[in-house]
């Protein structure tokens, strides 16, 4: 399966449909009752009316299922388009959709998938600025992605510091730069409370910042049995690593700051969980996209055929398994 996916084959975008599905038989042979889903944040209902349960709980499934899809495409034109990998493969978008089919609240819709592509983008315009000479509208649009995201799923705002991250990563400091990025936040959410303002209701949008205030979650909704999954996950993760150890210093610049910024991607998206209270476990689909990188480049630079292939046939293998009994 592997082997398939390391060659730009246009077969492999109906193979990754297949597995797509695939990686939802669980959920399909034990379908939920009804799935309860809040597309937005509370304090945005008033711009955008969205009613709960919307959705009939196969259409929720199916929707989620098209979605992930398109952004595992999505994904795999930004890795392909910077070369991430030092190949052109379908192994990104293999790796983001088994990513995000670890565990069952990842198969519905939720903030999080939506939050994705807004990741996505985010992770296409840091890509861009490394060769641009000027990048302050890049950092103030990129600064607008964060408060839109907010306003969708608020855990989101931790994206924020990313942004200077970035900055620090690719470019010399410069003050103008650093101020853009506020400074396109700071647009989203003044022209937000003018609007809670004509509607009298900007005691909700002083609501906004509660979730800064709240304590840390400690009601984590998770089977630890489900956890076993991550074995997989964390073995395949570890070998990237290596895998990319031995070549990071003869890689290109580009390069190496790339997967530097994906690494403190993945890492506020983990610890950005304190955010919510109310502490959901479709919050680490956040975490898919720089851990469906570092898979990648394990899987297309690894030797050993039956390994590689026997390390993906465990995690897909795993998360049907989990998802059933």
């Amino acid at each position: 399966m592997i082997k398939q996916f390391r060659s730009i084959n246009p077969v492999n975008i109906l193979f990754l449909a297949v597995i797509t599905l695939l990686l939802r038989a669980g959920i399909f042979m034990h379908l939920p009752e009804q799935v309860s889903v809040d597309f937005i944040e509370p304090f945005a209902r008033l711009l955008v009316p969205i009613p709960e349960n919307s959705l009939p709980t196969l259409t929720n499934i199916y929707v989620a299922a098209f979605l992930i899809f398109v952004q595992a495409l999505l994904f795999n034109w930004i890795v392909n388009s910077y070369n991430l990998l030092g190949k052109s493969t379908y192994l990104p978008a293999l790796l983001y959709i088994s990513a995000g089919s670890l565990f069952t609240p990842f198969l519905i819709l939720s903030p999080a998938l939506f939050c994705n592509f807004l990741l996505l983008w985010m992770l296409e315009r840091f890509l861009s600025i490394y060769k641009r000479d000027e990048v302050r509208s890049v950092m103030y649009d990129l600064g607008m992605i964060v408060a839109l995201g907010t306003l969708i799923y608020f855990p989101f705002i931790a994206m924020l510091p990313l942004l200077w991250i970035s900055l620090i990563i690719f470019r010399p400091f410069n003050w103008r730069e650093w101020l853009a990025v506020i400074t396109g936040f700071i647009t989203i959410f003044f022209f937000l409370g003018v609007f809670y303002y004509w509607n009298d209701s900007l005691d909700q949008f002083y609501r906004i910042w509660l979730p800064l205030t709240s304590k840390f979650p400690t009601n984590l909704r998770i089977n630890f049995y489900d956890t076993l999954v991550l074995l997989p996950v964390a073995a395949i993760l570890v070998l990237g690593f290596f895998q990319l150890q031995k070549n990071f210093f003869r890689s290109v610049v580009h390069l190496r700051k790339s997967f530097q910024l994906l690494f403190f991607m993945f890492i506020i998206g983990l610890v950005s969980f304190y955010l919510k209270e109310d502490l959901r476990l479709y919050h680490f689909l956040l975490c898919a996209p720089p851990a469906a990188v570092l898979m990648a480049y394990y899987f297309v630079h690894a030797g050993k055929v039956w390994l590689y292939e026997s390390m993906f046939l465990v995690l897909v293998g795993g998360i049907v398994y989990f998802q059933i009994f």
